[in-house]
């Protein structure tokens, strides 16, 4: 009854404020402004959103959004994917709401595991207030990081495309030095629309996914795949052993209809409504928005549903003083997959997976039934709540930007799996974390204005920044019973094992809490619209820092210089022409605390890949960090050395736009684990030295290619492509190289290698075997692989191991165009991203069949999945798969996988009906169709190029990018 209450209240309020908009923005056409003066409409027409960044005049960073808001697209990444050059966005999954990553020229580490993953996201920034997002050290407690534990919802889509008035990708040296420490991967930076006039907006579609067509396969297919290995090298005691699911031929369970994908991709539905109102003046205006949408994906009954609100409120009561502030609620609800490998790495228990699911409809859906509401809980759920009180100030040379803001965020998990689905025992679990940021930034500055065309700024800026991770995880076995589905307790204070637990529950608190205070000046120097110099210092003091180490100095200087305005103002061969540089070193903070504390001690007991028992005979004990490395005294910052040299020109009245930016990147003292003697006990020791560097070009062309008002067509193009190259330049404690698990880092060679053997075919016979020859001691005999013996010491081993390939793309960036004629509208948008290798552990495991079902681990786990056709495996030669010599193994280049794609990411045709209308009650009113992920070209042998996990490793887990279709219509009033 409450509920139903708060939403009729709410519903009464936006009612209210569509009735005052209606009235503010009627009078604000009538009403006489005779009394304002010039000078305070310059001073507040545009409200003030708080601390900005320092604006460089650089390459056109600013991103197309029309056709963004008619594309079903729910999250940031999505936005400004293929849209801006130097932005590289990874989508290794199509399922809906799952964290998208985002690489702004290049990689500042090698991607070991998912922490380092996180350590290089950019920041993102609404309306100046940088965004939380899920802290990595969750991570310390998890077995296997496929996903984070929690709802591992991705918190970027909490941004409304329909709400944002502009987007930009901050990758200037200067840009990002301005905005500190948070900044340090890049940034991007998203203003919401505002306005000081009436504005009505509507924007609602509907759509749906196609089922995905795939070719399904059955035990026959998989039967004859292996007969051809039997054949050829298998034994009687081998024939015994055939995998019992495929002996028998008339099991119509496995040997019939391959029809499961019927229950598997299905089509789903696809929905967006949402509407903003805009109303005021340039002195009091507001603006209100709100929005709900549902994303799906065909695949596994997967979606996200999110509903949103957001409020702006801008105020000047004196002429000099302009006050602004904003809240904004967002709720996110996500239909996670059914992953067989995702709940067994949640539940940290591997059954019996001998037999797989059959690839039989019935059965099929037999087993999705045990997945039902009534006995299966997996509730997925995120609360998001932002804003913001900021002041600006401007009286007789004094200029003030002040701003209080927060973030706050949580997520909630509640699992229930029956013990149907374990070989009868249950498990439960209950997940409720919270990230929290209080900021508050202000900044000072003074105009000396010389003459007419010199000033000279002089400012200074503090901030503050508190954040707090917190995150409470449970997690147990054996309720009494499927339908008691959480642990009860005996509540008689006279009973012996008064509320003790009936079964042990594993119970994980943790808190993080960090803090980041800077302060800082800068100076700006401009000669009228030619020339202008930029210069700043700052100091910024972390928490998360050793003692030794608290405060770093980073610094920053840049220049334009308006080439057109200065030395070609009566050629019109140029309407713009302008050169830019820029340079800073910017300081580095850690994710996690741990590392400001020196030696230390751990809570849990763990060992090997089981980092969280957490008590010894149920006595709480410490441990050594053995699992996670040593971390050692004084560790330094790790800092980024940035320059950039730009060029802007413009010809034809800017009808054609070139952006050329080149830039030189050094991540430098970075901190990494450099593995140690087994005697230590540790896996490795944290130790700064690390230096990435990366070089590279972002282009940006612009071009109204027509403008005919005679024939009311016109045809827009606009082209972004960036190259990117890294070299490792060096490691800490001077080596040269190291090795670490299947990775090796050697200093000079990229940051993102494999370390592979070059396959060479396959030894068909002994006179081809050189006498002698082994791998690692076994020798090689026929049917073996034919490696490369590189040292030509006669056994393969890792000293006959190359780096090849690369797993992040060279070139990369997005193609997109606009036609109009009359009323009609169609959009085009290509992505594309080249030079890039993956390599195909799925086809590793499926050709290793032998050894993938020996070993009853989470990488055996054959999901409903297995019954699809993803590639042709008979490009691979047919080895002897019994062989000790493992030759099929994937760390060789015989899985080395192109996987340089073009895609036509979008195609949109709209009709704009308001311009049959008559009157004015339409500034636009636009039907439109979009059809999303229509198209590939590649050479890529997988599925999808883009299915591929962060570090280049290609599993054939991920699913599908949907192919969705939506129509919708677009009213501005």
């Amino acid at each position: 009854m409450r509920i139903v209450k708060g939403i009729g209240l709410l519903g009464n309020i936006i009612f209210q404020l569509f009735l005052i908009g209606c009235s503010i923005g009627a009078s604000a056409q009538t009403r006489d402004t005779s009394d304002t003066s010039s000078t305070v409409d310059s001073l507040i027409l545009t409200p003030t959103i708080g601390i900005k960044y320092a604006k460089v005049s650089s390459a056109n960073n600013k991103l197309i959004l029309d056709n963004v808001t008619r594309n079903p697209y729910i999250s940031v990444q999505q936005y400004i994917k293929g849209n801006a050059a130097g932005t590289y966005i990874q989508e290794p999954t199509g399922e809906p709401g799952v964290a998208q990553n985002v690489f702004i020229h290049g990689l500042s580490a090698p991607l070991l595991n998912k922490k380092y993953l996180y350590d290089q996201q950019p920041a993102v920034y609404v309306n100046g207030l940088p965004l939380l997002t899920d802290n990595p050290f969750a991570y310390d407690i998890q077995k296997y990081d496929f996903n984070r534990i929690g709802p591992a919802t991705n918190l970027m889509t909490i941004v409304d495309a329909d709400n944002i008035e502009s987007i930009e990708i901050l990758k200037n040296p200067l840009e990002l030095a301005s905005l500190g420490p948070i900044a340090s991967n890049g940034a991007i930076w998203i203003t919401t629309k505002k306005s000081s006039s009436f504005d009505l907006s509507i924007n609602s579609y509907y759509g749906i996914v196609a089922a995905n067509r795939v070719t399904p396969i059955n035990a026959s297919y998989e039967n004859q795949f292996r007969q051809q290995f039997y054949n050829k090298y298998g034994t009687l005691n081998d024939a015994l052993n055939y995998p019992q699911y495929l002996r028998d031929s008339t099991n119509n369970d496995y040997y019939g209809a391959a029809n499961w994908t019927d229950e598997y991709y299905k089509t789903a539905a696809l929905y967006n409504a949402n509407f903003g109102i805009s109303a005021g003046t340039d002195r009091a205006n507001y603006r209100f928005f709100g929005s709900m949408a549902k994303n799906a994906n065909s695949a596994d009954n997967t979606s996200i549903s999110k509903y949103g609100a957001n409020f702006m409120l801008n105020v000047a009561p004196l002429e000099w003083l302009m006050v602004s502030s904003m809240i904004s609620y967002n709720r996110l609800e996500r239909q996670r997959n059914r992953s067989i490998r995702d709940r067994l790495a949640e539940q940290r228990y591997i059954p019996d997976l001998a037999n797989p699911l059959t690839p039989n409809k019935d059965m099929y859906s037999a087993y999705l039934s045990q997945f039902d509401k009534r006995i299966t809980i997996d509730k997925n759920a995120n609360n998001a709540l932002e804003g913001y009180l900021a002041l600006e100030a401007s009286l007789k040379g004094f200029h003030y930007l002040g701003k209080i803001g927060f973030d706050y965020n949580e997520g909630l998990r509640d699992v229930f799996w029956p013990s149907t689905l374990l070989e009868t025992n249950n498990f439960t679990s209950a997940y409720f974390g919270y990230n929290q940021r209080l900021i508050t930034n202000h900044s000072l500055d003074y105009s000396f204005d010389f003459s007419n065309d010199q000033r000279l700024k002089l400012g200074v800026l503090q901030s503050f920044n508190s954040d707090i991770y917190r995150y409470n995880y449970a997690y147990a076995y054996n309720t009494p019973n499927d339908f008691i589905k959480s642990v009860i307790v005996n509540g008689d204070r006279n009973a012996g094992d008064y509320l003790e637990p009936p079964v042990v529950v594993h119970y994980f608190p943790s808190k993080m809490r960090t803090a980041l205070f800077s302060l800082g000046g800068n100076a700006t120097y401009e000669l009228s619209d030619i020339l202008s110099v930029n210069a700043l210092i700052r100091r910024d003091g972390s928490s998360a820092m050793p003692v030794t180490h608290k405060w770093f100095t980073g610094y920053g200087a840049g220049a334009n210089w308006d080439i057109k305005n200065h030395l070609m103002k009566e050629r019109d061969g140029f309407s713009a022409f302008s050169l830019n540089a820029a340079w800073s070193r910017l300081g580095k903070t850690f994710s996690d605390d741990r590392y400001q504390a020196g030696p230390q001690y751990r809570v849990d007991l763990g060992w090997g890949n089981e980092p969280t028992i957490g008590s010894y005979a149920g006595i709480a004990g410490l441990s050594r960090p053995y699992t996670t490395g040593w971390v050692g005294y004084d560790i330094p910052w790790s800092y980024v050395d940035k320059l950039q040299v730009g060029a802007m020109i413009g010809f034809m009245q800017d009808r054609l736009t070139i952006g050329l930016d080149i830039y030189n990147k050094d991540d430098k003292n970075g901190l990494f684990p450099v593995p140690v003697a087994a005697e230590w006990g540790y896996i490795s020791a944290y130790k700064s030295g690390l230096h990435v560097n990366n070089k590279g070009v972002d282009l940006t062309v612009k071009a109204n290619l027509v403008r005919s008002k005679a024939s009311d067509l016109y045809w827009d193009i606009s082209w972004n492509a960036n190259y990117n190259k890294n070299v490792l330049k060096a490691l800490p404690g001077g080596f040269d190289e190291i090795v670490i698990g299947d990775n090796k880092l050697k200093v000079g060679e990229a940051a993102d290698q494999f370390w592979i053997l070059q396959n060479a075919g396959i030894y068909n016979n002994t006179s081809e075997i050189p006498a002698g020859l082994t791998v690692r001691g076994v020798p090689v005999k026929v049917g073996d692989a034919k490696w490369v013996d590189v040292n030509s010491d006669n056994t393969i081993d890792n000293e006959d191991k190359v780096l090849k390939g690369n797993y992040m793309p060279k070139i990369s960036g997005g193609l997109g165009t606009s036609i109009a004629l009359k009323s009609f509208t169609l959009d085009v948008q290509l992505y594309y991203a080249l030079g890039h290798k993956a390599l195909n552990y799925y086809a590793s495991k499926r050709m290793d069949f032998i050894n993938s079902e020996a070993v009853q681990d989470i990488n055996s786990v054959k999901e409903i999945t297995y019954w699809e056709k993803k590639q042709d495996l008979s490009i691979y030669p047919v080895y002897n798969v019994w062989s000790n010599t493992s030759p099929y193994r994937s760390d060789q280049d015989i899985f080395l996988e192109n996987l340089s794609f073009l895609k036509l990411r979008s195609l949109s045709l709209g009709y704009d009906f308001s311009k049959m209308l008559r009157g004015k009650a339409f500034k636009r009113s636009l039907l439109y169709v979009t059809g999303t992920n229509l198209l590939t070209f590649t050479k890529f042998n997988g599925d999808d190029p883009e299915l591929v996990n962060y570090n280049g490793y290609y599993r054939g887990d991920g699913l599908p990018l949907p192919k969705s279709v939506i129509v919708g219509l677009k009213l501005d009033f």
